[in-house]
């Protein structure tokens, strides 16, 4: 094995068990990220729960591009970049609302729930120089699957259902732990850390760092809970590189498929007050569903280039520059009648006890993530090991590469996508 795999072309940076440090350094690589990936592809934009009617949008960003998420006044989902087409001002700052449309602060052109050009002040000025028609705002190729939303700028990208390809199977288990109602939106916050987004990308389906990393975590919740995040050393606990980039690390297999329930599992017995309250008005099938699927499912799922579902709560990254990312961690929970607010208050619990500002489990993930990135400044043509588990990693029946839930499957999986992109001229 040489350590000297430093090239000029960034795809020749990627072999199948390694990756250039210069991947999380390098300004130029960086650069190039933003157009062959982030603008070529399927990013991940909303969750159809945060635009549930009309008038109802969101702004966030695909790649370093902010845009708005909206649904017009027939149902439909638009992505539209958020650039006025007379001047470039952004037409909205509010992360999220109700409106009849844009107007833009500067100049006052107003543009309809769809983009579409609706009125110029002073139009006088105009005549014969602009027709509105002309100056819509431009718009992604916007689709959804399973409620998630996705939108990019390559027109002619393959459909969305075909980028997501057999990772949709895993995206419906995961939107089963709604325990028979559809999945909502319940809160988010965001934080940045001093790391390139690769490094992010990566830890979602890095088993291998649990309990090194997270062992605080393990220490503060009940015995249950860290018995059945125990998975090191069970040969059923593996990861499936999906295609596309994408993977899927099954922490706990018994909930890989919610389900799939033979009632013999007792359900935890911090959740008796949970049980208590819903047995008012529900089933015992339905209390069962919702408190079994209260920790989420059992497995992380990362689609590539930016957006994880993980156990029970959304990870978004955002590029911002080659040496710091923004992260968004989005709560979920059922969407349904009142009766299921304790449900829904016990599971943002559970988020901020791990994934919370203040959590066990975040916190101790930013540190790990900062430090790569000082680490990597030195010799950046050293390269960074993704080959644990390469010579036991097979084939599974489905035709998926698959090893033990430590390996680096998914990381693999997710740098072989890099290279195809970066490669694409």
């Amino acid at each position: 094995m040489t350590d000297d795999i430093f090239a000029e072309a960034p795809a020749d940076l990627v072999q199948p068990d390694r990756v250039a440090g210069r991947l999380y350094t390098d300004p130029a690589i960086f650069e190039q990220e933003m157009t062959k990936i982030f603008e070529r592809t399927w990013v991940w934009v909303a969750h159809e729960s945060e635009l549930p009617k009309p008038g109802t949008f969101k702004s966030t960003y695909v790649g370093r591009q902010p845009v708005i998420v909206s649904r017009d006044r027939k149902g439909n989902l638009h992505t539209l970049l958020n650039r006025c087409r007379h001047r470039g001002a952004s037409l909205c700052e509010k992360p999220r609302g109700q409106a009849n449309g844009f107007t833009c602060p500067y100049h006052a052109w107003s543009y309809g729930l769809d983009g579409t050009l609706r009125g110029i002040p002073y139009p006088d000025g105009y005549e014969g120089v602009v027709d509105k028609k002309d100056l819509s705002l431009r718009k992604l190729r916007t689709e959804s699957y399973g409620g998630m939303v996705f939108a990019t700028f390559a027109g002619d990208i393959e459909p969305l259902a075909d980028f997501l390809g057999d990772a949709k199977l895993w995206l419906d288990r995961f939107m089963k732990q709604g325990g028979g109602y559809p999945v909502k939106v319940l809160g988010r916050h965001q934080f940045r850390f001093r790391g390139n987004w690769k490094i992010q990308l990566e830890n979602t389906t890095d088993g291998y760092h649990f309990p090194i990393v997270h062992r605080s975590w393990m220490a503060s919740v009940d015995a249950e809970t860290a018995d059945m995040m125990s998975f090191m050393t069970d040969p059923a606990a593996i990861t499936h590189a999906l295609g596309n980039g994408h993977s899927v690390m099954q922490m706990v297999p018994e909930h890989s498929d919610l389900d799939a329930d033979d009632g013999t599992e007792p359900l935890q017995a911090r959740f008796d007050h949970v049980v208590a309250e819903l047995s008012k008005t529900l089933d015992d099938g339905q209390v069962r569903k919702l408190v079994r699927a209260m920790h989420g499912t059992g497995f992380n799922l990362n689609l590539f280039p930016n957006v994880s579902m993980s156990a029970a709560f959304f990870r978004v990254l955002r590029p911002i520059a080659v040496d710091e990312t923004l992260i968004e961690h989005i709560a979920i929970g059922p969407d349904g009648p009142p009766e299921l607010d304790v449900v829904n208050r016990e599971r943002m619990r559970i988020h901020e006890h791990f994934q919370g500002p203040f959590g066990f489990g975040t916190p101790d993930d930013a540190e790990g993530w900062d430090r790569v990135q000082r680490g990597a400044q030195a010799a950046p043509e050293m390269p960074i090991l993704v080959n644990r588990g390469l010579g036991r990693e097979k084939d599974d029946e489905h035709g998926w590469p698959t090893s033990h839930v430590t390996d680096e499957a998914g990381m693999r999986a997710a740098y072989s996508q890099w290279k195809q992109m970066m490669s694409d001229d």
